[in-house]
């Protein structure tokens, strides 16, 4: 694993009964599906403030969910100066569905609780 913490995400695997951890996931998805079509949007109506909105939350579930290089990517988002860049926000899709393969890998090959 490279996009999230192998440690925190496992943890949680462990910690949580299935549903729970199924439901973390599932949640983090709806999320990350949310806030990367709001920075999109943002980009497209230059609106800074939104923009570092999402980035905001994005850092928070990125960070709870143990995904450390994504959730540096929206911090860093979160402190830009100028207009981001189209590429930029890519950068950060595809990190954050690199983030949420790995949780489903890990989900996958969670054992169903009896």
């Amino acid at each position: 694993m490279s996009a999230i913490d192998p440690n925190i995400a496992q943890q949680l695997a462990a910690d949580l009964p299935r549903e729970v951890f199924v439901g973390v996931v599932r949640t983090f998805e709806a999320d990350l599906g949310r806030l990367a079509q709001s920075m999109v949007d943002a980009v497209k109506a230059q609106d800074l403030d939104a923009y570092r909105r999402c980035a905001h939350g994005l850092a928070g579930a990125a960070g709870a969910i143990g995904a450390r290089k994504l959730e540096a990517m929206a911090r860093q988002a979160m402190s830009i100066q100028g207009e981001p860049s189209a590429s930029e926000v890519l950068l950060l899709g595809q990190e954050a569905k690199a983030a949420l393969g790995e949780l489903l890998l890990l989900l996958s090959g969670q054992p169903s609780v009896a």
